[in-house]
């Protein structure tokens, strides 16, 4: 809902806090390596985080209690997301597979196991009813559930980011290329091209504006940069910091904007987003 947000890192613990006032509300402690992703459930009950020690946690917000520990990944796991209901976990590694977790089964093991990708899995997401991941063998892969089909388009360059516009038509996918590109979901077709960040070496996470209007890209040059989805031309580079952004989110229904770089966490607010007072 955008009341609350998560961060995680190489201290090895997740945190959440009111990102609107600054304050962290809590840290989870549990993991045995850096916390590579996490993400919260529908209903702000509970979390779910994954890492370098191969595992993905579930966790109970309230209590700050690890209710699950699935281990399976046979090696860092760089990327977690629930389904709708929050009754499965997705997972992916760089083993190349996409693991599936049934959140409401006793079963150590995963549900399914998707195991196309032929290098490690950089980014996942989930919708209603597909899994979409961005794999370092430069392939997105869409996999309909309902329809038991996958669909794969080779980019030609490793991919960092993969997520799919709010309306559920497209795709976009950030690679090591310096370049994004927006994908036609049914036929693959690439409907746009967005370039002038720097994405060479790290694992940068790429996002659509609330409205599909504007394509954003974290940058290893301590700028976010937003392009018109449309026109492709370069609309804003936010000057976040001196090193790499790592992380960017965008608020579910508001111009509002999460970028993470070198252990601090800013929040950018439309107004030709002026970062917030006493926002640290």
């Amino acid at each position: 809902d955008g009341n609350y947000c998560l961060t995680c890192g190489s201290d090895k613990s997740l945190k959440l806090w009111n990102p609107h006032k600054g304050t962290a509300l809590r840290s989870y402690q549990g993991h045995g390596y850096e916390v590579l992703d996490a993400a919260g459930s529908f209903d702000n009950s509970q979390i779910c985080s994954c890492g370098a020690d191969k595992t993905v946690t579930l966790w109970d917000v309230a209590t700050g209690q690890v209710v699950r520990k699935y281990r399976g990944h046979a090696g860092k796991v760089n990327c977690v997301q629930f389904n709708e209901e929050a009754t499965v976990i997705v997972s992916g590694s760089i083993d190349s597979t996409v693991r599936c977790w049934d959140c409401r089964s006793r079963r150590p093991d995963p549900v399914q196991v998707l195991d196309e990708a032929k290098d490690g899995v950089s980014s996942v997401k989930v919708s209603d009813h597909e899994i979409l991941s961005g794999s370092v063998d430069g392939r997105v892969r869409r996999y309909d559930l309902r329809a038991g089909q996958l669909y794969s388009d080779y980019l030609g360059s490793p991919i960092t980011s993969v997520c799919f516009s709010r309306d559920g038509q497209c795709a976009l996918a950030a690679s090591l290329d310096s370049t994004l590109r927006l994908l036609d979901k049914d036929t693959g077709e690439l409907l746009g091209e967005y370039t002038g960040h720097r994405s060479t070496a790290y694992r940068l996470d790429c996002v659509l504006s609330e409205q599909d209007t504007h394509v954003g890209c974290a940058s290893e040059d301590g700028h976010v940069y937003f392009w018109d989805l449309v026109e492709g031309s370069l609309a804003l580079s936010l000057p976040v910091g001196r090193g790499v952004v790592q992380s960017l989110d965008f608020h579910p229904s508001l111009p509002c904007l999460l970028a993470a770089t070198q252990g601090q966490v800013q929040l950018w607010r439309e107004d030709t987003f002026q970062p917030e007072e006493g926002d640290e």
